[in-house]
């Protein structure tokens, strides 16, 4: 029984991971030959967009204003580092674990699939843009989701346990 949940937990990292990279990619390839660059159409009008964006720095475009020298090669090998820590943490994680595989796998998709746009365009595509009124809110992708949901689980995963970890020790008795 403890070897299948052992596998258990790659089974999720795979089918967690290869979703999000695989709607990811989908999703920014329909974006990309439907629509030119800086195009938009209304899905809900006053609220949401499609909009096709190149989205050359980071999260909400910061450090796009880089040469392209530093830019491009920072945002491979940072990313990369950043897989490799989180691998890294998936592989120490418990075995039956699988809220925290789901959460780090999300995480890891996401990185994945703008990973591989970065590779091959030197930018993201973007293309879900929100807004209120004259307040826009930056474009983002299926992997921007996947990893801010990720981080998110992985908050409340954290704050879980410490409270249980609390509880645990308020239920030890002390000798005085």
């Amino acid at each position: 029984m403890m070897k299948s949940l052992m596998k258990l937990k790659y089974l999720v990292l795979l089918a967690v991971t290869g979703t999000i990279i695989s709607l990811d990619q989908l999703t920014k390839q329909l974006v990309t030959q439907r629509f030119h660059v800086g195009e938009s159409t209304s899905v809900i009008s006053g609220l949401f967009n499609l909009t096709y964006v190149r989205n050359p720095g980071a999260a909400f475009g910061l450090l796009g204003h880089w040469d392209a020298s530093l830019r491009v090669p920072f945002f491979i090998i940072v990313p990369l580092i950043a897989l490799g820590v989180i691998f890294y943490v998936f592989r120490k994680v418990e075995d039956t674990d699988l809220k925290l595989s789901a959460a780090l796998s999300l995480v890891i998709g996401g990185a994945f699939g703008n990973l591989i746009d970065r590779a091959a365009y030197n930018y993201v595509v973007d293309f879900l843009d929100f807004h209120w009124d004259d307040a826009h809110f930056p474009a983002f992708n299926v992997a921007d989701m996947a990893i801010c949901v990720g981080v998110g689980f992985l908050i409340i995963d954290i704050i879980i346990k410490e409270k249980n970890q609390r509880a645990k020790l308020e239920d030890v008795p002390h000798t005085s």
